[in-house]
């Protein structure tokens, strides 16, 4: 009766074998494999994409905490990407059968060489080459997509990246979400009173190294003249060279704000109760930085 309503139990499923219980449909097999640090220590939340032979994306998650990935495929071949921030990125192949278990074993990761730093002294933000972008719910549902034209940054660099510090100012009325009219509404009293608050303003001397490429750099934001304190998770690109040679280092990052947080608390309900702005703003940064002139 089981098999019937449910398909057929993996082999290797028997009782008290690691996939006791389990079953599949009968078109499908299980694939898994264990993901382990070079010390043969798990690997928890690695990045995990399996594929089919044309390259299509079947299914993706994150490993456990005991770094196991175990999925139900249909037969077929795959590709298994396994990426995990700090290591060097893993690819293999299975072929799954019917009804039957297929294990890669211990997937090891090998730690991925680390990006150069920048070299110590006074940078500064190219704003040709970089973006600070948001986005807002709008009634519930849709997204609002928006960014500032006009910035400007230094970033010191330290002998030690941890005592770097940096300095962006924003024209706040610079505004830009592509609609004229949401536009003159953002800069209004409502919103950023751009004529009372004309710059949106963040200051860090605290960068943080979280691993591998990751950085927290902390600093207060300074917004709707209001001070908070705001930590950007950041991923650290490395260095490469423009057109004309000169080295350039890059970064993304990201941060959410709470309109409510700098006293940004214009609203208007819907039907149902619904906001016409989400309270949540996420932010993304695209920061390339060159060594300042003079």
């Amino acid at each position: 009766m089981f098999d019937r309503l449910f398909g057929k139990r993996v082999a290797g499923a028997s009782r008290g074998g690691p996939l006791a219980g389990l079953a599949v449909p009968s078109s499908a097999g299980v694939l898994s494999c264990r993901v382990l640090d070079p010390v043969h220590e798990p690997v928890r939340q690695a990045e995990f994409v399996v594929s089919d032979a044309a390259g299509r994306k079947v299914l993706g998650g994150e490993t456990d905490p005991y770094g196991t990935v175990l999925a139900t495929v249909p037969a077929g071949e795959y590709r298994v990407a396994v990426t995990s921030e700090g290591y060097t990125p893993y690819h293999g192949s299975a072929v799954v059968a019917e009804g039957e278990h297929h294990g890669l074993g211990d997937v090891l990761l090998q730690v991925a060489p680390q990006p150069q730093l920048p070299e110590p002294g006074d940078w500064e933000i190219d704003p040709l080459h970089s973006q600070i972008g948001f986005t807002a719910r709008h009634i519930g549902l849709a997204r609002i997509h928006g960014r500032f034209n006009s910035f400007a940054g230094a970033v010191r660099i330290a002998e030690r990246m941890e005592r770097s510090a940096m300095h962006v100012v924003i024209d706040a009325a610079s505004i830009d979400t592509g609609v004229q009219m949401r536009d003159d509404h953002l800069r209004s009293g409502d919103f950023l009173d751009v004529g009372a608050y004309p710059t949106l303003e963040f200051f860090s001397e605290r960068f943080v190294h979280r691993g591998g490429t990751r950085w927290a750099v902390t600093g207060a934001l300074t917004l709707h003249g209001v001070s908070r304190t705001v930590t950007l998770d950041t991923q650290y690109l490395g260095l490469g060279n423009g057109l004309e040679g000169e080295t350039r280092g890059a970064c993304r990052a990201t941060t959410e704000l709470h309109r409510e947080d700098f006293t940004l608390t214009w609203q208007t309900l819907l039907a149902r109760g619904i906001a016409a702005v989400g309270s949540s703003i996420s932010i993304d940064l695209d920061v390339q930085i060159v060594p300042k002139k003079g």
